[in-house]
């Protein structure tokens, strides 16, 4: 028989590189606005020295590969508590739409991608919700209220992040590089209230997890009793 297992150390890994994620997207939006500013300014015929040229391209080469690292980890960090959040919710329901291991594959799965994520958090939540009222019992604030902004943010950061590096690759003008500048902060608006949107998702079922173990601690006396 399975056993929930406890999230609440994964919850505190992912909101703590989350917020190391905030920080890098702020640096990030900075660093980009001094460099349109600087291809702003050569664009207009400004006069740009050599070295400020090589400390631009040094900050983002910087910043790019920093920001690369912590978001590889905090994807991990994500997939990791929303897998197992999503396991001790098969141990207390049953018949799920998919299983667990979907929690952590459809992420990486063409097209599917674009939907099963988000069925499985919303799911994850409703059922939540729905198995706190059937016990009479608080589910603390849990709501399905910011999924759906979640989802646009991430589905708008994600494509927007395609296009950044597409035309960061293809770049080969002032122009060319001034319009992916553009992209990259736009791209940061976008990641920025993302970061927090998952932080607060994060977070709010983080206080549920408990009950879960409290319910089960429950109907374990229920059996021992109905056995004696």
């Amino acid at each position: 028989m399975n056993t929930l297992k406890p999230t609440g150390q994964r919850a505190k890994n992912a909101m703590s590189v989350l917020w190391i994620v905030l920080g890098m997207e702020i640096i990030s939006l900075i660093s980009n606005y001094f460099q349109y500013d600087l291809l702003h300014r050569a664009k207009n015929g400004a006069q740009i020295t050599s070295l400020e040229v090589a400390a631009n391209d040094i900050r983002v080469n910087i910043v790019t590969v920093v920001y690369a690292i912590v978001y590889i980890v905090c994807v991990v960090m994500f997939i990791q508590w929303f897998r197992r959040a999503y396991y001790n919710l098969h141990v207390k329901v049953p018949n799920l739409l998919f299983t667990d291991g979907w929690a952590a594959g459809s992420w990486f799965v063409p097209i599917i991608n674009l939907y099963r994520p988000y069925q499985i958090m919303r799911e994850l939540h409703e059922e939540t919700i729905d198995l706190c009222e059937k016990k009479e019992v608080s589910s603390r604030g849990l709501s399905t209220d910011l999924l759906g902004w979640w989802w646009f943010c991430w589905l708008v950061s994600t494509t927007l992040g395609r296009v950044v590096n597409r035309i960061s690759m293809d770049a080969e003008s002032i122009s060319q590089l001034e319009n992916g500048t553009i992209a990259g902060m736009i791209h940061n608006f976008f990641s920025i209230p993302l970061t927090l949107l998952i932080l607060k998702i994060i977070y709010d079922y983080s206080k549920v997890e408990p009950i879960l173990f409290d319910l089960k601690e429950e109907e374990e006396k229920v059996e021992k009793l109905i056995e004696e």
